[in-house]
């Protein structure tokens, strides 16, 4: 007999419990390499309809997809300097292939603002050549100390988007645009994690960012998870590879460029934010299968209900499967599709069909709908709908019961035990923020007081968000 899958649950150990569902929900493992991962084609699934949804969007704010080369020349990174100081830790160099040492290293990219702006500086000559949006869908290396399956990995999946633009105010709304339009509303919208979208504070900005906005996301475990990124570049990153455009007057100009990306990390927050002690609770729109129509046993008709049922629900435009395994138990394929976060369950059995009706379940809130045959794919329908809802609804209740408002330095620790601090920034400043970076508490955005995101660090009156962070 097979043993009982279980979870571990969260309040007892809430990494043991991450990483069951990783296991038990056939989402990832690890890799060969430490730091690496195997994506098992359900966890795949979910990143691939997150791939689609964002490249929508990206594609709707002018971007074309395009893609560069793996291995970048190290004397590219070195024309940068202050890019090549912040990833110098976790860069994977090189130096051997081909049977030979190699005259010049080249490093397996972490990022890749080098190798897009060395080109860019060929492909821009005049202002109309700009603005240039492109984005690119890849895989990068950075060698983590500290790995964990989907949320900090030797090598993970992402897109990066790059830029560039005539003007500086240009830049930078089409940075805050990304933020919004492709990343904030993605993850309201479409994964139903709310998330709060602010500016890096200069500490925690990225390498050769002038300006750094993010969305980030409380878990379950109230720690704060940075869900994705967009970068104001200034004029950095022309002026070291000569981007340069001749101006509507002649006259030469350097470019003003962003950077974004959005990474698999997205799936362990949405792991993290929804899931529960019975495993993953997928939003309908980002769930690889909508409903799982599940038959109990093959009698008196049951069979060709469960795939009429089938049939009418795809037709209805929705992703279903038919789990017709009467030879295994029950039980267990009901906690299979629970684990894996399926939204709806909808059983069919002799015994429910003698009574005309077929059970409804619920994954977010684990409730059963008993329902008329006839009905079941209306109330399908309409409580798939309210899902999506209904789980944003749970995850911002949740967070916005964690976030405390302090007025001290010296009450962000106790207030990021359990939830994020909320304080004004003018109280943390550098030298407060260096304290709290001693005790593993990071500022993780500022916003204004209405909670709109800033232009600039130096804006009056900025709200500081303080947490414990993966």
């Amino acid at each position: 007999m097979a043993k009982a899958r279980v979870i571990t649950p969260q309040e007892v150990d809430f990494p043991r419990w991450y990483q069951d569902v990783l296991t038990k929900a056939e989402l990832a493992e690890n890799g060969p390499v430490r730091g690496t991962m195997v994506i098992r084609p359900y966890g795949y699934g979910i990143w691939e309809r997150m791939q689609a949804e964002v490249d929508l969007r990206i594609k709707a704010a002018g971007a074309g997809n395009a893609y560069f080369p793996l291995l970048i020349p190290e004397e590219l990174l070195r024309k940068e300097a202050e890019h090549v100081e912040g990833f110098t830790p976790e860069l994977a160099v090189v130096t051997h292939a081909g049977g030979r040492d190699l005259e010049e290293p080249v490093v397996v990219r972490p990022t890749s603002e080098t190798i897009i702006n060395s080109y860019f500086s060929r492909w821009i000559q005049s202002y109309r050549d700009l603005p240039l949006l492109v984005n690119q869908w890849a895989n990068v290396v950075r060698w983590e100390l500290r790995p964990r399956i989907f949320l900090r990995t030797t090598e993970f999946l992402w897109q990066e988007g790059h830029t560039a633009h005539a003007t500086e105010d240009e830049a930078r709304a089409y940075a805050l645009q990304i933020l919004h339009e492709v990343y904030r509303q993605f993850m309201v919208d479409v994964l139903a994690i709310p998330v709060i979208a602010g500016i890096k504070t200069p500490r925690e900005r990225f390498a050769g960012a002038v300006n750094t906005a993010s969305c980030e996301a409380m878990m379950r475990d109230s720690k704060a998870l940075q869900m994705g990124t967009s970068h104001e570049l200034g004029q950095n990153f022309a002026r070291a590879f000569n981007i340069t455009y001749l101006d509507d007057t002649g006259a030469e100009q350097y470019a003003w460029q962003t950077s974004w990306g959005a990474s698999t990390r997205m799936v362990g927050g949405l792991i993290m934010c929804h899931g529960d002690d019975a495993g993953l609770r997928l939003p309908p729109s980002i769930a690889p299968t909508q409903v799982v129509v599940m038959l109990v046993r093959d009698q008196d008709g049951a069979g060709e209900v469960a795939r009429k049922l089938v049939n009418q629900l795809e037709s209805a435009g929705h992703r279903v499967r038919l789990d017709d395994r009467v030879e295994q138990s029950f039980g267990r394929r009901a906690v299979d599709s629970e684990l894996k976060g399926v939204p709806l369950r909808i059983e069919v059995g002799p015994r429910d069909l003698a009574e005309g009706r077929v059970t409804i379940v619920r994954r977010d809130t684990l409730t059963k709908l008993p329902t008329p045959v006839g009905e079941a794919g209306t109330v399908a329908t309409t409580t798939l709908d309210k899902m999506h809802s209904s789980l944003l609804a749970e995850a911002t209740e949740f967070r916005d019961a964690r976030i405390h408002d302090v007025s001290t330095l010296g009450e962000v620790g106790e207030a990021t035990a359990a939830g994020w601090a909320r304080l004004p920034y003018d109280i943390v400043g550098e030298d407060g923020e260096t304290s709290l970076a001693e005790s593993a508490i990071t500022i993780r955005c500022l916003t204004r007081p209405d909670g709109t995101c800033p232009e600039t660090v130096d804006e009056e009156g900025l709200i500081a968000y303080a947490a414990r962070a993966y």
